[in-house]
């Protein structure tokens, strides 16, 4: 499970001032279920995410991960996720198995139970076929399957995607989107962020939407829709930001805060941890 609560993240921009990219942010992801944090660019999903993957820590409030505070407790949050960033790479001088195959040894895996994984990976991704094929002559689909591979190879029952289609041609995406979907399940919780709304209609059960850093609705998918008297959530997202957008004209939406002190340095999230 990960659990949310009034979390906030300011960038200072010097002389007191700064950028606040996430305001109050509150939400819950279940296991079995899939959820999505859906907004355009610049709304503050990928903030989010790093925040709960221990790369970032927050301004304010507070994150837990299967219990465990993200600030707090960073090195068992991030033995218990896979997360992958829109800046996760690979290895060019390395080949797709071979990839895999290192960040599993840095999550101690037994080497038995990591070839399984790796085999298993590569089939569910259809990623056989480059397996032995060095990452700096593969497509960006291509790349794109080693990084989710390597994310989840230690099998976390943690998965957080942020954009994980961005820049993928339609078929490759397709494929993304439907071994995403098959993750769903069991004890395992999936966090994806997207504002491709055809992507988040196929896989999400809850949603938070979110606008200029604030989560402005968050619940069940079809809650939402029928509440809303909304039939898709692409439907649904537009009619949301769009109040959001005319509220925020007449200054009903919270105004920024006075930057607060910034915390220390952020975390490394090291080699045992979320790639």
């Amino acid at each position: 499970m990960i659990e949310v609560e009034g979390l906030s993240k300011l960038y200072p921009t010097g002389r007191g001032r700064g950028v606040l990219a996430l305001y109050d942010a509150s939400f819950t992801a279940r296991p079995g279920r899939i959820f999505g944090l859906l907004g355009p660019n610049g709304a503050g999903k990928t903030t989010t995410l790093r925040i709960l993957s221990t790369v970032l820590r927050p301004t304010a409030g507070r994150a837990r991960v299967l219990g465990h505070d993200v600030a707090e407790e960073p090195e068992l949050v991030r033995r218990k996720i896979g997360f992958l960033s829109g800046s996760t790479g690979v290895y060019e001088r390395m080949t797709a198995r071979e990839m895999v195959e290192y960040f599993g040894r840095l999550y101690d895996m037994p080497e038995d139970r990591l070839q399984e994984r790796v085999e298993e990976l590569l089939d569910l991704l259809e990623a056989r076929s480059f397996a032995d094929r060095l990452c700096g002559r593969l497509s960006t689909g291509q790349r794109q399957k080693v990084s989710i591979a390597r994310a989840i190879v230690h099998d976390p029952p943690v998965l957080i995607f942020d954009e994980p289609t961005s820049g993928l041609d339609i078929l490759v995406a397709r494929g993304v989107v439907d071994f995403v979907a098959s993750l769903k399940g069991g004890d395992r919780t999936v966090l994806v962020s997207t504002h491709i709304m055809s992507e988040a209609e196929r896989l999400c059960d809850d949603v938070a939407i979110i606008h200029g850093g604030i989560v402005l609705q968050t619940g069940p998918v079809e809650e939402l829709k029928e509440r809303a008297g909304k039939t898709t959530i692409e439907d649904l997202f537009f009619d949301v930001v769009r109040g959001a957008v005319d509220r925020a004209s007449r200054a009903e939406l919270p105004v920024a805060p006075e930057p607060a002190p910034e915390p220390g340095p952020e975390p490394d999230p090291g080699a045992g941890g979320a790639s």
